[in-house]
């Protein structure tokens, strides 16, 4: 900021400059010289934003390409050597991409909080009536949380950022669908079962009136009774729904 405000007050200082020919080359060069530290600065800035630093240096090996120079990033790069990139000759592809690596790490973070959120949601285990037998259920705030990040999740692949996360953004897009999915179903599947299982199951009179019915329902039930076994024994949402 110093140096910003150092520059403008050169700049205004020479356009006061009074009774001199601001033609000769003596004016243009000092006032070009200047207008290149205006551009320049803030690139500087620009580039020491956080998002800049990623563990495959993405964003500083498109610097380098951009200026055709090979450089290291540690507290040895002298200005000058900066200075000697031209960066203001390139100004608006640097702009953009410091601006790609500022809403890559916005993405990388939104992404973070998904996983994050995901990995720890567990099914709520519902007692059945007097018995040992345990339904599913996903607590209502969790499913509210499961469309909020559904609709992250389709905004993100609506970026023209998505690039270097579309692969794992998509994948997401897929897991929340099944997350979303299995768990309505489910849900509407056990609400049935339940139902029924009080007929087929429990009353002997529907089993005498209908026995073919109650033969059939009985493969129904336990393949009905592994799936919730196994949710209650998987816990975890995503891993079941997946």
């Amino acid at each position: 900021m110093e140096k910003d405000d150092e520059v403008k007050q050169l700049r205004k200082g020479l356009n006061d400059i009074k009774g001199f020919d601001k033609k000769q080359s003596v004016f243009t060069g000092i006032m070009d010289d200047i207008k290149k530290w205006a551009a320049f600065l803030p690139l500087c800035g620009e580039m020491r934003d956080p998002a800049m630093e990623t563990s495959d240096s993405r964003h500083w090996n498109s610097i380098k390409k951009l200026v055709n120079k090979d450089f290291t990033i540690d507290d040895k790069l002298k200005i000058k050597e900066v200075w000697e990139m031209e960066l203001f000759k390139f100004k608006d592809d640097v702009e953009d991409i410091t601006d790609q690596a500022k809403q890559e790490l916005k993405m990388e973070k939104a992404i973070s909080k998904i996983i994050e959120k995901w990995q720890e949601v567990e099914f709520e285990s519902i007692k059945h009536k007097d018995t040992n037998i345990f339904t599913l259920k996903m607590q209502e705030e969790n499913f509210e949380q499961l469309e909020e990040h559904q609709m992250q999740i389709n905004n993100m692949l609506l970026s023209k950022y998505i690039g270097f996360f579309e692969k794992e953004v998509e994948q997401w897009k897929l897991d929340l669908g099944a997350i979303y999915d299995v768990v309505q179903l489910i849900g509407d599947v056990q609400k049935t079962w339940s139902f029924l299982e009080n007929l087929f199951i429990q009353s002997e009179e529907v089993k005498k009136d209908l026995p073919k019915e109650s033969e059939q329902f009985i493969h129904i039930d336990k393949n009905m009774k592994t799936i919730m076994d196994k949710g209650n024994k998987i816990k975890n949402v995503l891993q079941f729904c997946t």
